[in-house]
């Protein structure tokens, strides 16, 4: 079970890496795109502003990802250094109930944020608004998996590099 959860995870952490890094590319792509249609073209882009908007939030749930994975996410870092034996094992299974606990409440309301605006579409295009919204539920369920993850396996750059 552990194996298949950390394979599980490889691969949805490397998606999501992959994932919010074109998003970045894009949403830096659609940022100059902006700028040249509106100072040099002298035609503003009606589109681009909304559209950055919704890619971040989408950027920034994918990113969460890979930082709830790697341990680089705010947590309880001197308690961390200085436990040891079933101290630490407390503090390492209380971070991972929370960050679960959280998480799932992310996924439930995000789903039902989903579902009363999926009617309502953006300013700019007809596109459903559901899909911005959609970024909450997905990250957190997928940084669930990342949270179990590390868990099992801890990866804690933050804390080794720390002094």
């Amino acid at each position: 079970m552990r194996q298949t959860i950390l394979l599980l995870d490889r691969w949805v952490t490397g998606a999501a890496w992959t994932a919010a890094c074109l998003l970045l590319a894009t949403i830096s792509a659609l940022g100059i795109w902006q700028v040249v249609a509106r100072f040099v073209l002298s035609q503003p882009s009606t589109w681009t502003e909304e559209s950055m908007r919704r890619l971040l939030i989408w950027m920034v749930m994918l990113g969460t990802v890979v930082a709830f994975r790697r341990g680089a996410l705010v947590s309880v870092d001197l308690m961390l250094r200085t436990a040891r034996g079933a101290w630490l094992t407390t503090v390492r299974w209380t971070i991972t109930v929370t960050a679960l606990a959280y998480l799932a409440v992310l996924v439930w309301f995000g789903v039902g944020l989903v579902t009363r605006v999926r009617f309502q579409t953006f300013a700019s295009m007809e596109l459903s608004m559901g899909w911005a919204y959609a970024a909450l539920p997905v990250g957190a369920a997928l940084a669930m998996v990342a949270v179990v993850a590390h868990h099992l396996q801890p990866i804690n750059e933050e804390l080794e590099a720390a002094q």
